[in-house]
């Protein structure tokens, strides 16, 4: 008897090398997971780099106690680093994910050939919703109209049934990254079902409210935790329990850049569901999420913005203005063409 999803595993992971990656025969996959990481997954994918040719190797590590820099004491990042820095292309499947880590920094910075992709906590059920299962072409139309309507929008407001209200001002000099499936080309690729940007800092005023979740260092909310913010910096954290754990996360590493505004994305993978697993919530349909802390090169279009480490928190049913327009009505698509492409991925 086949294993749960066993079939629909085999698809998905045939689909990330030969669809998302476009791997070629001989070319090398490093594929990173820690303690933590779904084996099947793993296992799967390698199985499928093998099968088009390509020369997989599968780096397990133990579980850092943090993400990004924050895991580089409890990793053997020498030696990660020099895999990472002549490899082709590279998947990480790391639950507590490397990221931002330095063997991320260096292998970005010095491999220019590098393809690598976020899949941070993938499980079976998730790459069967997020990627076997999505009709990445209308996907990708979909996204690249919320590109062209925010791109060039001046501002931008946000609203949630939360009591979110924040509003932030547009840098035409940053990229948007329009995540839709692809990571066939040099650089840093997320999931599919996203685009994200980091708004010109000082312009962002409002209240956020993550209603969904918040990684690290919680995962799905008990209730909203309410950042006010002035001039890109979280001035004060309101909410019960989950409040004081996420404040007193911020401020345990000493660096008053954990408390930067590092960029917003909107979610758009039509199978996406909030699980407490970031690289899943920040694409539920209609949900916005918000960085804080380090600041990525994909996202500055140059140099990275250094912190300790990041987190991200999610703002579900999110209503959307850009220049005074609507195009997002409590995570609906109000404007036409938007909701045109929204029904035939099947979010009417």
């Amino acid at each position: 008897m086949p294993q749960h999803y066993e079939y629909e595993l085999a698809k998905a992971a045939y689909k990330l090398v030969s669809q998302m990656f476009k791997l070629k025969a001989g070319e090398t996959l490093v594929i990173t997971a820690d303690t933590e990481s779904d084996p099947r997954v793993v296992d799967a994918t390698a199985a499928a780099a093998f099968t088009v040719g390509a020369k997989p190797m599968v780096v397990w590590t133990a579980s850092p106690l943090g993400v990004g820099k924050a895991a580089d004491p409890m990793l053997p990042v020498e030696a990660l680093t020099a895999s990472l820095s002549v490899t082709d292309a590279w998947v990480e499947f790391n639950n507590e994910w490397l990221l931002y880590s330095t063997p991320y920094e260096v292998a970005e910075k010095e491999n220019k050939k590098l393809r690598y992709l976020n899949a941070c906590g993938m499980n079976v059920d998730m790459m069967i919703r997020i990627i076997a299962r999505v009709d990445f072409p209308t996907l990708r139309e979909y996204q690249d109209k919320l590109v062209h309507l925010t791109k060039a929008a001046k501002h931008v407001r946000m609203v949630t049934p939360a009591g979110e209200d924040v509003e932030f001002d547009m840098d035409p000099k940053r990229p948007m990254i329009c995540e839709a499936g692809s990571a066939d080309t040099p650089g840093s690729h997320m999931q599919a079902g996203q685009v994200g940007w980091t708004p010109v800092f000082e312009s962002i005023n409002g209240t956020i409210v993550f209603d969904g979740s918040i990684v690290p260092p919680i995962g799905p909310v008990s209730e909203p935790v309410r950042l006010h913010v002035r001039e890109g910096r979280v001035k004060n954290i309101e909410g019960g329990k989950d409040a004081t754990v996420f404040e007193s996360w911020l401020k345990s590493f000493d660096d008053p850049l954990m408390l930067r505004m590092a960029h917003v994305c909107y979610g758009c993978n039509p199978g996406a569901e909030l699980t407490g697993n970031i690289v899943e919530d920040e694409r539920v349909w209609g949900a916005t999420e918000w960085g804080l802390g380090y600041v990525g090169p994909m996202l500055t279009g140059s140099k990275p913005l250094p912190a300790a480490s990041h987190t991200d928190g999610i703002c579900l049913n999110t209503s959307v203005w850009v220049n005074g327009e609507q195009i997002w009505d409590e995570g609906k698509c109000v404007h036409p063409e938007l909701a045109e492409l929204a029904k035939k991925l099947g979010k009417a």
